[in-house]
C-alpha cells in the first residue's frame, strides 16, 4: 500500500507522532529529576542556614568531672577501647551504653586495665583511686549513658538491723546467686576457663554494680528483675551473713552449711578410726 493512500498517510502520521512523543517523555522525566534535585538542594541550604546548631551537637559538652575522666581515658584506655569509647576489634569492646556502674565495677576492682587478654579479667590492686574511678565513670556515662549506682550511696546501712530484710535477702541470694557463687559465697568454676568470684571481700558498691551490669558470665539483674530494694537486701545478707558471721554454727567451715556437714564429717572419721582400732586390737589378741 503506497504512502499516498489514506491508510498510508495515517500510518505515516502515527510514526511521526510516536517519534515526537518519545523525546518529549524523556525530557519531562529529566526535567522532573532536575527540579527534584534543585528542591532538595534548596531545602538543605535553608536547613543549614537556619539550624547551624544541629551540627554542633555532635561535640557533646562534658562536665568538669567528665573532662577529667576523658583525660584519664585518653591516657590509659583509648588503646583498647578506641576514640570516644567506640571499641577496637580484637582489643576491647565498645563502652557506649555500659554506664558508670560498669566502670565502678571493672576499674574499681582493678580488673581494668587488663594485664593481658585472657578468659576472664582478674581482680587485682586498682590502678586508679576512687576519685579517678568516679571521673572515668562520669565520662563514660555522659558519652553513652547506661546503668548508674544509686545517687544516695546507701546499700545496707538501713537494713543491717532488720531481720526480715536479712531473711528476704537470704532467700533471694539462694534463688539467684548460689548456682554460681555457692551457698557460702565462696565462688565456683564456670565454663571456658571462667569462674564466679568469691564474695567474702566484695564491697557493697561492687556487688550492686555487678548486679546492674552483669560482668563476665554473670547475668544482668536490672530493676525489672530485682528491684533496688531487693538488691539491697541481697547485699545485706552477703555483708552480714557471709562476710561478718563467717562460720555460722560450725568450727571448721565445711561448705558453710552449718554444723550438719561438720557433724557428718566427724561421725564418718570417728567411725573409720573405731573400725580400724577394733581390727588392730583383734589382730593383737
Amino acid at each position: 500500500m503506497t504512502s499516498g493512500s489514506p491508510a498510508g498517510r495515517w500510518r505515516f502520521r502515527g510514526v511521526l507522532a510516536r517519534r515526537r512523543t518519545a523525546p518529549s517523555r524523556a525530557r519531562r522525566r529529566l526535567g522532573a529529576a532536575v527540579r527534584m534535585l534543585a528542591a532538595l538542594a534548596l531545602a538543605g541550604g535553608v536547613y543549614t542556614a537556619f539550624a547551624p546548631g544541629a551540627f554542633a551537637e555532635d561535640n557533646t559538652q562534658l562536665s568538669a568531672t567528665a573532662q577529667e575522666g576523658k583525660q584519664l581515658y585518653d591516657n590509659s584506655c583509648i588503646t583498647c577501647h578506641g576514640r570516644d569509647a567506640q571499641g577496637v576489634t580484637g582489643r576491647g569492646p565498645s563502652l557506649i551504653g555500659v554506664g558508670s556502674a560498669s566502670v565502678e565495677f571493672q576499674v574499681g576492682t582493678g580488673r581494668m586495665p587488663m594485664t593481658r587478654q585472657e578468659a576472664q579479667a582478674e581482680q587485682k590492686k586498682p590502678q586508679f583511686d576512687k576519685n579517678q574511678t568516679k571521673q572515668l565513670g562520669q565520662y563514660i556515662q555522659e558519652l553513652g549513658g547506661g546503668p548508674q549506682l544509686p545517687s544516695d550511696g546507701k546499700f545496707t546501712e538501713d537494713l543491717k538491723d532488720n531481720p526480715e530484710a536479712l531473711a528476704r535477702g537470704g532467700e533471694l541470694f539462694r534463688v539467684n546467686c548460689t548456682s554460681c557463687h555457692g551457698f557460702g559465697g565462696g565462688g565456683g568454676a564456670l565454663s571456658s576457663g571462667k569462674y564466679a568470684p568469691a564474695l567474702h571481700d566484695a564491697s557493697a558498691e561492687t556487688i550492686y554494680a555487678a548486679m546492674l551490669t552483669g560482668p563476665q558470665n554473670m547475668p544482668v539483674f536490672g530493676d525489672n528483675q530485682l528491684t533496688p530494694e531487693q538488691k539491697r537486701e541481697i547485699i545485706t545478707y552477703v555483708s552480714v551473713q557471709l562476710q561478718q558471721d563467717k562460720d555460722p554454727g560450725g568450727l571448721f567451715n565445711l561448705g558453710r552449711y552449718g554444723p550438719v556437714t561438720e557433724g557428718l564429717a566427724i561421725f564418718g572419721v570417728g567411725i573409720t578410726i573405731l573400725v580400724f582400732t577394733s581390727l588392730w586390737i583383734a589382730g593383737k589378741s
